[in-house]
């Protein structure tokens, strides 16, 4: 009979400060797999549940581009229509 061992998920090491987005990405994963529970993960990376989910919600719309910090605005923000003059 054959396991899959929880220590054979690729994840980054506790307490990683410095998140690109393939970490993101494999930390949702093994949430997503049952390879860690949310709460362990959140935990582990001191993250909070919002930040978790921003993540998940990255993932579900522009997939792990989505990830990226530097290009937040891009994927997060709708393009916005600047006017001439000021409405008051």
């Amino acid at each position: 009979m054959l396991q899959t061992r929880r220590s054979a998920v690729d994840l980054p090491p506790p307490g990683t400060k410095r998140w690109v987005a393939r970490r993101k990405a494999a930390v949702v994963a093994a949430v997503r797999s049952g390879a860690i529970a949310f709460e362990e993960a959140c935990r582990r990376y001191e993250l909070s549940e919002e930040e978790f989910l921003s993540w998940e919600r990255g993932i579900e719309s522009h997939g792990v581009p989505g990830l990226r910090s530097t290009r937040l605005q891009i994927y997060r923000d709708p393009p916005f229509s600047r006017r001439s003059t000021p409405q008051y």
